[in-house]
């Protein structure tokens, strides 16, 4: 697995020169794993039609119990995200990018908004000072 590609705040490289998957306690270890394979397709590092890692490899490359990536797989292609070719494997659907960044709006919108606003509240931030941050890093 090519190390440049991931997101540094949730791998770390270990000694061997593999890589380790830190996973947060707040999430599901089987969403967080169809998180990085939906950041892949996002990336463009998975493209659509294109097979991705078996069960067996991604598991084993992210240290986790193969059940829990096929958990991962079975949420995965119940979003219409991957498809399953019977003997072949694993394959990004043609709509998978849409499918994601639906799924993920929404997710942001109704979950980790409200959360963003109670804190903003909390710390008297107005949307003014988010609106000229937003701006500046755009």
């Amino acid at each position: 697995m090519d190390t440049s590609l991931l997101d540094i705040n949730i791998f770390q490289i270990k000694r061997n020169g593999g890589i380790k998957m830190i996973f947060k306690e707040s999430l599901p270890i089987y969403q967080q794993i169809a998180d990085y394979i939906c950041e892949q397709i996002l990336a463009h590092r998975w493209f659509e039609g294109e097979r991705i890692s078996s069960v067996r490899d991604l598991g084993s490359n992210l240290e986790v119990n193969p059940n829990t990536v096929m958990r991962s797989f079975e949420w995965l292609v119940s979003k219409d995200i991957i498809s399953n070719k019977r003997g072949v494997g694993y394959f990004v659907t043609d709509n998978a990018k849409e499918q994601i960044i639906a799924y993920r709006r929404t997710r942001f919108l109704e979950e980790e908004l409200p959360n963003v606003f109670s804190t903003m509240k909390l710390l008297h931030i107005d949307i003014e000072e988010i609106r000229t941050l937003y701006n500046k890093n755009s």
